[in-house]
């Protein structure tokens, strides 16, 4: 059974002008049980539009949505203490320790506060537990909101963008983190605008482009759509070894400091001939492969996927 599921999902914004603006058209999406699922998409692609009607955040216009099997409009209740959830900026106060934070929240919810120590420990926090929200850097006040998330042993997490703002390293310790949520047999449903740490995140994604889906699958699946191919070439003498390339009819194009030569990748032997023949010794000689960067950008017409709605 898949643990998301979003059928004919739309949401519309009145403006008291009348004009109507869709954020969300017309989504079908089926995320299945465990691991890390990436949801991608341009600049007001509803991303996190979506996130917020599987919340109940947000009413939807039309459209059916299931979490973990309940109807989200009439049910979500019944499901919610098995959902962990960091939508945008997570909600702390900033006066009280991070320890505290939990403990308030755990209070509700009954939960112990063994669970709240083990919690802190998971997401890197034990040792600075007790000083103050407002002294944690912006990657400790998203672990900690992810040690809230995870307060409930929940089975779904749902993340909206955990690595925003954050630098080279915080970004990599919460893709470690993520990572090591799904290994457990978690699902866990992320929003991003960073591709390539989707790339290494992620199982499977979904790329939305204004409001519809356009692919989802595992990432090997969604990488094999993309149409690069062929051979990126390097050597000393950029220009001469395009024209010898060419000469010799292949199709040869220079690409910032590489050449980009179209024959299938087991061809190789054929351009390193050709340039050795030349006195064009070759430093690099590898195939072109397709990120999810470049499959991203195809897909959705060249938008970028900067800052998500």
């Amino acid at each position: 059974m898949a643990v998301i599921e979003v059928e004919g999902l739309r949401k519309e914004y009145h403006a008291a002008s009348g004009r109507v603006s869709v954020a969300v058209d017309g989504l079908d999406l089926s995320v299945p049980a465990g691991g890390v699922f990436g949801f991608l998409g341009p600049n007001g692609s509803g991303k996190t539009t979506t996130i917020r009607c599987l919340l109940g955040l947000v009413r939807p216009t039309t459209g059916a949505l299931h979490l973990l099997g309940a109807d989200v409009r009439h049910d979500l209740g019944t499901v919610m203490s098995r959902v962990g959830s960091v939508v945008e900026t997570p909600l702390l106060f900033p006066s009280f320790s991070g320890r505290r934070n939990l403990e308030l929240l755990a209070r509700v919810d009954g939960i112990s506060r063994r669970r709240v120590a083990d919690t802190l420990e998971r997401v890197g926090l034990a040792g600075r537990e007790r000083n103050l929200v407002r002294t944690y850097s912006l990657g400790m006040r998203q672990r900690l909101g992810l040690a809230a998330a995870l307060l409930k042993d929940p089975a779904l997490l749902i993340l909206d963008e955990p690595a925003n703002g954050l630098d080279p390293a915080g970004i990599v310790e919460i893709r470690e983190l993520v990572r090591s949520m799904g290994a457990e047999g978690r699902t866990v449903f992320v929003s991003s605008h960073l591709l390539g740490e989707v790339q290494q995140m992620c199982d499977r994604v979904a790329i939305l482009a204004r409001g519809k889906l356009i692919t989802q699958g595992r990432v090997d699946e969604v990488l094999a759509q993309g149409h690069r191919g062929g051979l990126v070439v390097r050597v000393d003498e950029l220009e001469r070894a395009a024209q010898v390339l060419r000469a010799a009819g292949l199709d040869a194009t220079l690409v910032d400091y590489s050449i980009h030569v179209m024959p299938a990748p087991d061809d190789a032997a054929q351009v390193s001939e050709v340039l050795a023949k030349a006195q064009l010794y070759v430093r690099e000689l590898r195939p072109d492969a397709v990120d999810l960067e470049t499959v991203f950008l195809e897909l959705t017409g060249g938008q970028r996927g900067e800052v998500t709605r």
